[in-house]
């Protein structure tokens, strides 16, 4: 094992607040079993000036996944006893329904049910009760892939992972985790906080950065089962002190979340339970991030160096940059170097399959793709292939090959030819989605489109829709009630052999092939 760089990792810290600008955050690393460092700087709010300090309690986010995973099996053991009732959840669905080991794994080709909140008209501020999430889980009819072929984060997975363990055990979620997980590592003051309404400390979550000034974020969600926790650093580092103390115990339950999973056709995956196990920069860890609307985590565990990590903001930025920065100055690592500019990289294509948009940037530092929720950044190599985490680039005969290791899916994508304008007279109308029981409207206005959707939450706001390529449009979701917005919807257009539209296909990586029928 590698000893600690001390002075390298005050180092680290003292940049923290510089590198991620905002309010305020907390960081802390456990090395050897035991605290090493803890940092706490900022404010919890700014406006009553409460300073932000190792015991205010923040949203951990997605973190809490592993959580729900850990409990799961400490109160049923093997999974697959509960596969019985996946149905309850699914009443409609026609595909082959997902195991709870494929809920876990996030394997289950469930669509996210957040992402799908902004296609039934929810708009970004309005409250989501408890009882608003299960009629939208259970009006799926089918998936975006089928079961355990490959990975796709859903919040909804983890959401009815939630919902089986209070029907199984007859018990409140709340009680078990503090009896079952919390207390035994020495979490004494973490809590599920699952009404993000009602933050805990008085902590005050910010949207915005320093170019437009940062508000106080306004969220009206009810997390239950996929976020929710609530933690300081010093019960997040107790975790990481628990997770070092049981590391010899094949029984313990970070062990049994971080055991080998695979996708159906056999190949290793790289998500489980609720943990994404990784490589950075030469290094395994197991770990995971989170954000929910003015708040970002992230906790990386180093098993072969006995070191962890863990950052919290009160604000959106790369937790996964500050965490990383952290391992590596811990031990006295150089971080991962990029490559210069590429030339002819830049590019528009689809993702056929998938029916998404994929784009590709070239800038001074890389290679920044725009696929997924948020967009990724690869470095191009020697042998002409653009790397990053998980993740591989290649120009071949006028498409993109794109290789997502960490979700066992491989992308061949035809390039775009780009268009500045496109009339959207034809695309005007009211669809209607048989999947969703939901619609959508276009609207043309002298030269431009705009789009609104319409569901189980009502009429959603207007958003933008711009044209990309000939019967290629995005439909722009910058802020939604989740705080990973989707990002951009891509719009293909389906018409008849007269050329009249006729349907629409919508989606985004977390809700894909989302058909519309043009209604009556």
């Amino acid at each position: 094992m590698t000893d600690l760089d001390t002075a390298a990792l005050e180092r680290a810290l003292n940049r923290l607040p510089l590198r991620f600008r905002g309010p305020g955050g907390v960081a802390g690393i456990v090395k050897d079993g035991k605290v090493v460092a803890r940092r706490a700087w900022g404010f919890a709010d700014m406006y009553r000036r409460l300073p932000m300090t190792v015991e205010t309690r923040l949203p951990i986010c997605s973190i809490s996944k592993q959580f729900t995973c850990a409990l799961l099996l400490d109160q049923f053991g093997d999974p697959a006893t509960l596969d019985e009732n996946v149905r309850d959840f699914l009443p409609q669905y026609r595909d082959r329904l997902p195991t709870v080991a494929e809920l876990c794994h996030n394997q289950s080709g469930l669509r996210d049910y957040w992402a799908l909140t902004v296609l039934h008209g929810a708009y970004p501020e309005a409250e989501f009760r408890r009882e608003d999430a299960l009629p939208l889980i259970a009006s799926a009819k089918t998936g975006h892939f089928p079961a355990g072929a490959h990975y796709s984060y859903s919040n909804g997975n983890f959401r009815i992972l939630g919902e089986m363990i209070e029907r199984g055990t007859g018990r409140d979620i709340a009680d078990l985790l503090s009896e079952r997980l919390f207390k035994p590592a020495g979490m004494a003051t973490a809590v599920l906080a699952s009404d993000a309404r009602v933050p805990l400390d008085g902590v005050v979550g910010y949207e915005g950065n320093d170019d437009v000034g940062f508000l106080p974020a306004d969220n009206g969600v009810y997390w239950f089962g996929d976020a929710g926790i609530a933690a300081s650093l010093d019960d997040m580092l107790a975790w990481e002190c628990h997770i070092d103390a049981s590391r010899n115990d094949p029984d313990s339950l970070y062990n049994r979340i971080s055991a080998p999973a695979f996708y159906a056709d056999g190949t290793p995956a790289t998500y489980a339970y609720g943990l994404r196990r990784d490589i950075y920069n030469g290094l395994t860890f197991t770990g995971h991030g989170g954000g929910l609307r003015g708040f970002s985590s992230y906790r990386m565990h180093v098993a072969e160096e006995r070191l962890s990590v863990v950052v919290i903001f009160n604000h959106d930025t790369s937790t996964f940059t500050a965490a990383a920065a952290l391992v590596d100055a811990a031990l006295g690592r150089e971080s991962q170097g990029e490559a210069l500019c590429p030339e002819d990289w830049d590019g528009l294509w689809l993702d056929e399959a998938q029916g998404l948009v994929v784009r590709t940037v070239a800038d001074a530092t890389g290679i920044k793709l725009h696929y997924g929720p948020s967009s990724a950044r690869v470095t191009l190599c020697c042998d002409g292939v653009a790397r990053g985490q998980s993740l591989s680039l290649r120009k071949e005969e006028g498409a993109l090959v794109m290789h997502r290791e960490s979700e066992n899916l491989s992308v061949r994508a035809v390039r775009l030819q780009p268009v500045e304008w496109a009339d959207s007279a034809p695309i005007a109308g009211r669809y209607r989605s048989e999947e969703l029981e939901a619609y959508l409207e276009i609207e043309a206005r002298d030269g431009a489109a705009f789009a609104v959707f319409e569901g189980l939450y009502g009429k959603g706001p207007m958003e933008r829709m711009y044209p990309l390529a000939e019967d290629v449009w995005i439909v722009t979701s910058r802020r939604a009630i989740d705080a990973a917005a989707p990002g951009d919807w891509t719009v293909l257009v389906e018409r008849d052999v007269a050329g009249a539209v006729t349907a629409l296909r919508v989606g985004c990586w977390l809700a894909r092939g989302i058909d519309y029928r043009r209604a009556p």
